[in-house]
């Protein structure tokens, strides 16, 4: 998992309100455990028609929204069924995070434990950020993870919410699991001073 520094990025606007997993990435491309290709999948039924052209008018497939790391969406993002494909799609269409005014509690879950940062942000810095994309598509926002900070294209900064724990690990590039591997040492040295205890009842 990549570490999250501050960055600097373009943004791409999709205004839909109640974006769901299976729109995110449709069922059909969820039996592979593997995360890699995923990105082709992303919103695939918006991009593509049925003969998988792409669709010229959706706004992924428009070539001056090409490179944007940073996605500004509608109200009440990732909702809908579970799914780590979700999180694994949008990072393979190389967003490194989501905008939005709400997340849906388990898609915010997934993509934080995926190294994908959601950052919630109020109603008008939402109307304002689509706006602004959608009028000039080089408009980019900078994103600090350590001081939990959107700054805007006007040089306003913003604060967003985000777990001790979930900012650690997306800081170091560590998922869960990669975080206890970190803390194998400690765990012997514990292991060493407090041996096991024999329950004499059973001797």
């Amino acid at each position: 998992m990549e570490p999250i520094k501050t960055f600097t990025a373009r943004i791409a606007p999709l205004p839909i309100n109640d974006i769901d997993t299976d729109q995110i990435i449709p069922a059909r491309f969820l039996k592979t455990t593997d995360r890699d290709g995923l990105g082709k999948s992303c919103f695939y039924d918006w991009r593509y028609d049925a003969d998988g052209n792409p669709k010229p008018d959706f706004v992924l497939n428009k070539s001056e929204y090409q490179g944007a790391q940073v996605l500004i969406a509608g109200h009440n993002f990732g909702c809908g069924s579970s799914r780590e494909h979700a999180p694994w799609a949008l990072l393979g269409m190389g967003f490194k995070a989501i905008i939005s005014t709400d997340f849906a509690d388990i898609f915010r879950n997934n993509a934080l434990k995926n190294g994908l940062l959601p950052i919630i942000v109020d109603a008008e810095t939402q109307r304002q950020l689509i706006s602004l994309a959608e009028e000039d598509p080089s408009t980019t926002v900078t994103i600090d993870l350590a001081s939990q900070t959107v700054t805007l294209p006007d040089g306003r900064q913003l604060e967003f919410p985000i777990d001790s724990f979930s900012k650690y690990c997306l800081l170091n590039g560590v998922d869960q699991l990669g975080f206890l591997l970190g803390l194998e040492a400690d765990i012997a040295a514990y292991e060493a001073e407090h041996p096991p205890r024999v329950n004499t009842h059973l001797v």
